[in-house]
């Protein structure tokens, strides 16, 4: 690249940073929230900008030569717009600027080496050594020259310790944070000449999280403060109207395309977006996941549990997991019916005592869709083959007891009987009702804007195994509602 070419893109990258850091500014203030945050300070209000004038070249420079490297690209041009930065997300309440700017190991929260050092098992003389080769030292007999001493390549390293290297040698980015920090690496840099940046909090229980720059740290703390806060202003608009697009994508038979969308705004905190991924994912595959990982963390949102896709798809999904899980797997029904708004645990207490009784059936949807999907799960569950188990019998006694049966040696068992033809047979079924079920989809209809799929059909143990992943794709392929 050329020197005009390298101007050229540090100016266009620096236009790019002020509306980006306007928008940043305007949400933090409209997002405030005076009864829980701190206060903001009067000039941030006064001019709704959370930066700070900009840098010169020369203190640009200046830094440089005190750091001993070139600062990044989108460090340098950040800085040249705003010589630092206040609230970087929620748990970073402050940006160096140029002469604050200092290596991780010359600062006091150089215990962030520490701590991993520690959990390395390193003892406390490497972290001198460790330091000494961000300087670009190393001790004799150290083969990696990097202060840790010698591994044999086909061993993992023990964690702690890359992590801990990566600390000793990187730039600190935050002054001020929640127990959390943002650094750059100067030693992982990309053809760009990006330098690799890092957020790190010791409560987030993931260790360093690496990003490719400094720009794309930046857009993850402003992600992360979108998907806690929520503000008003066009980045939640924005994906309120993708969103929406998405829904009726998905009705008209898009899969992989609305499943972006929804995957993007749930990184802006768009819960709207979640219940209508999970819908279609569960038909996917895996339904207990999705059930459980919408619901385990929202015990007291009313906004979902109390509208009528709760009580008409999710409450018997909901029901049908507790029976199917695991000893300490997560059971999201004990936590609704302990943490959920009075009106939702009256619900569920309802469908729970609706449920015991004799002749209780599954509600699918309209009378119509339902009296055919009854039709299809009844057929199948009449047939031996759904009447019979498809899961090995156990015999006490152990080996011997299974090789002799009184005074001589057990039966082999009926191939036509074992688990394997039983489940042979269960699919032969379902593969011949599948028609039938995919015809029924043209008169399912939504419960409310919110429901773009009939997962009910997965709450039946028989149409559950009926509805493979390809065939929940299939489902989903179909224009519906």
């Amino acid at each position: 690249m050329t020197e005009s070419e390298s101007g050229a893109a540090a100016m266009g990258e620096r236009t790019a940073w002020r509306p980006f850091l306007e928008l940043w500014s305007r949400e933090w203030v409209a997002g405030h929230d005076p009864q829980y945050d701190a206060p903001l300070a009067e000039e941030v209000v006064r001019d709704t900008w959370l930066g700070f004038a900009p840098a010169g070249e020369a203190e640009v420079a200046a830094a440089e030569a005190r750091l001993g490297r070139r600062l990044p690209p989108s460090l340098r041009e950040f800085l040249l717009v705003t010589n630092g930065w206040r609230d970087a997300g929620n748990f970073i309440y402050r940006l160096a600027g140029t002469e604050e700017l200092e290596w991780l190991r010359d600062t006091d929260d150089r215990t962030w080496i520490e701590v991993y050092q520690d959990i390395a098992g390193e003892d406390a003389e490497d972290e001198e050594d460790a330091a000494d080769t961000a300087d670009g030292t190393a001790d004799e007999g150290d083969e990696r020259g990097d202060g840790y001493g010698e591994f044999d390549d086909d061993e993992p390293e023990p964690y702690g310790v890359q992590e801990a290297r990566v600390l000793a040698r990187s730039l600190r980015l935050s002054l001020d944070g929640d127990a959390a920090v943002m650094l750059l690496d100067p030693d992982d840099v990309g053809e760009d000449g990006e330098w690799a940046g890092y957020w790190l909090a010791s409560w987030s229980g993931e260790g360093p999280e690496r990003h490719d720059s400094f720009h794309d740290l930046m857009r993850r703390q402003w992600r992360s403060f979108h998907a806690l806060r929520r503000p008003p202003g066009p980045t939640r608009d924005r994906w309120d109207a993708e969103v929406e697009k998405a829904r009726r994508a998905a009705l008209g038979g898009e899969v992989d395309g609305p499943l972006t969308v929804f995957a993007e705004a749930h990184e802006f905190g768009n819960r709207r977006a979640d219940v209508l991924s999970v819908q279609m994912k569960a038909l996917l595959g895996d339904w207990q996941r999705w059930v459980v990982d919408l619901l385990w963390h929202r015990p007291h949102e009313g906004e979902i549990l109390l509208g009528p896709l709760f009580a008409a798809e999710l409450l018997p999904l909901l029901l049908r997991q507790d029976e199917l899980a695991e000893r300490h797997a997560l059971r999201p029904l004990a936590r609704l019916k302990e943490h959920a708004p009075q009106p939702v645990r009256e619900l569920v207490a309802d469908y729970e005592q609706r449920r015991q009784q004799p002749g209780f059936r599954l509600s699918f949807g309209p009378p119509a869709f339902d009296a055919a999907v009854h039709a299809v799960a009844d057929r199948l569950a009449g047939a031996p083959a759904f009447q019979a188990s498809d899961t090995p019998a156990r015999r006490p006694g152990g080996l011997l007891a299974v090789l002799y049966a009184g005074d001589g040696p057990v039966p082999h068992p009926d191939p036509l009987t074992s688990p394997r033809h039983v489940r042979a047979l269960r699919a032969e079924l379902c593969a011949a009702a599948w028609p039938d079920l995919r015809a029924a989809l043209r008169l399912w209809r939504p419960v409310c804007e919110d429901h773009i799929a009939p997962i009910s059909l997965l709450a039946h143990p028989v149409l559950a195994q009926l509805i493979t992943p390809e065939r929940g794709r299939e489902i989903l392929t179909t224009a519906r509602g």
